[in-house]
């Protein structure tokens, strides 16, 4: 872990809580039985079949799933600068109510997260939220103007654990070079929001079948795969770390599955949405499921879920992206792209598990093991001596979405019936979200 996250890696409280008798799916440690675990001082300190402790909390986790506390590589905060659509305290209490105990921001507020001053901004704000951990992306250039590299090592030593200009592409292939050159220096990675901006200007859907049908802009697959392409052939050259970031297309997924048999240091991540939803969701011209990349086909899905199963795809990021209604209630063409997505990540996930399409232990490994490996993050396991971040799951709990607990309503999974969802969520020992309980925060 780097030293300067280390004060947001310590346990938060004191005291012993017991859960007993869940089932526990652990992928790192490649556990799946009924367990009890004890949390002593913020840390795992046992976990056994039956564990008898007399001054502990004793939660009752029968007929739920234990699993680590899930980490998002990708949300979007909107703070500073647009808190009418979310704030750092609303999208982390949203997060822990979600089941995740870590969430990443993207750099892209008002002003940019682009030097160690907005870097500390957000770290502090995260701290006092005190629910799910908040972490935080540096831009990689100036503004995310593309034309000048932000000062990276200043903001490495202020605690950013990645860089990206997500929201935009680096055009140029020169900087993108550069920054995967200057990353080294800091063994953090560069994540790639992979757009060829030349093809994708004046589009605002997938380019398709649909978007002929409706007479809208569309976005070619091609536009993606093309820098995803130039961002392979950088990495090559440069040795560098890099992170592809909501892959949406064959294609695209084909090219990181082959530079990864290359041994590339590459990894990616899929969101729920694009997963799930394919762009005949727009026949109606729904702006909620306007998107960016945008919602491709069924043919992409199917690819996507093969690069789930396989290990071509790391993690599951949820892109969480929210916005008032005055960018999303708009002709389809002005509206906002984004959706936001920290509620719904758990079922949509389960959904690929009912039908049999990846493992529990799969879906949950995408969630937790999986983006902790990617950012070097000590958390994403339940070993004993790690930091409890937990999660408990009811894996049957039917239910629909229809309020958003963020401050934005910009989804289009409203009265979809959906199964699972978390019901406890633990940070570094702290609850930060109960709903076993009437006195829940």
């Amino acid at each position: 872990m780097k030293a300067q996250i280390e004060e947001d890696f310590k346990p938060r409280k004191s005291g012993a809580i017991l859960i007993q008798g869940s089932r526990v799916l652990d992928p790192a440690n490649q556990r799946d039985e009924i367990l009890d675990v004890l949390v002593v001082d913020g840390r795992i300190a046992k976990i056994d079949r039956k564990i008898s402790n007399h001054n502990a909390e004793i939660i009752e986790g029968k007929g739920f799933w234990l699993t680590p506390g899930f980490i998002d590589m990708h949300v979007h905060l909107r703070d500073p600068g647009m808190t009418h659509k979310e704030t750092i305290e609303t999208g982390a209490r949203l997060a822990a109510n979600s089941g995740f105990t870590t969430i990443v921001a993207m750099p892209n507020t008002e002003p940019v997260v682009d030097n160690a001053q907005v870097v500390s901004y957000v770290r502090v704000q995260g701290r006092k939220a005190g629910a799910a951990r908040v972490l935080t992306t540096g831009a990689i250039t100036v503004g995310q103007k593309g034309e000048q590299l932000a000062p990276m090592i200043e903001m490495h030593e202020a605690g950013c654990v990645g860089f990206t200009d997500d929201g935009r592409p680096v055009m140029n292939a020169a900087l993108m070079r550069h920054a995967l050159e200057y990353a080294k220096t800091t063994g953090l990675k560069v994540i790639s929001h992979a757009e060829d901006l030349t093809m994708s200007a004046s589009g605002h859907m997938n380019e398709g079948h649909v978007s002929c049908l409706l007479g809208i802009g569309g976005i070619p697959s091609a536009a993606e795969e093309v820098c995803i392409a130039r961002d392979l052939i950088l990495q090559e050259l440069t040795k560098g770390s890099l992170h592809i970031a909501h892959v949406s297309t064959a294609g695209g997924i084909q090219m990181i599955r082959e530079a990864k048999k290359r041994g590339n240091a590459v990894s990616c991540e899929v969101t729920p949405h694009h997963f799930s939803l394919t762009d005949e969701m727009i026949l109606n011209y729904r702006t909620n499921a306007k998107m960016n990349p945008p919602l491709r086909s069924q043919s992409d899905i199917d690819a996507l879920i093969e690069a789930m199963v396989d290990g071509t795809i790391d993690c599951i990021a949820t892109d969480h992206a929210p916005h008032s209604t005055l960018e999303k209630d708009l002709p389809f063409d002005q509206a906002a792209f984004g959706i936001t997505g920290l509620e719904t990540a758990l079922p949509l996930t389960l959904e690929l598990v009912t039908k049999k399409k990846i493992s529990e232990l799969r879906a949950i490994e995408m969630l937790t093991c999986g983006p902790a490996q990617i950012l070097e993050l000590p958390v994403g396991h339940l070993s004993v001596g790690a930091l409890a971040d937990v999660t408990l799951i009811n894996p049957s709990l039917v239910w629909s979405l229809t309020h958003s607990q963020s401050l934005s309503q910009n989804t289009p999974f409203w009265g979809r019936q959906m199964r699972g969802r978390a019901v406890f969520t633990m940070v570094a020992g702290e609850v930060v979200y109960n709903s076993l309980r009437r006195d829940q925060r």
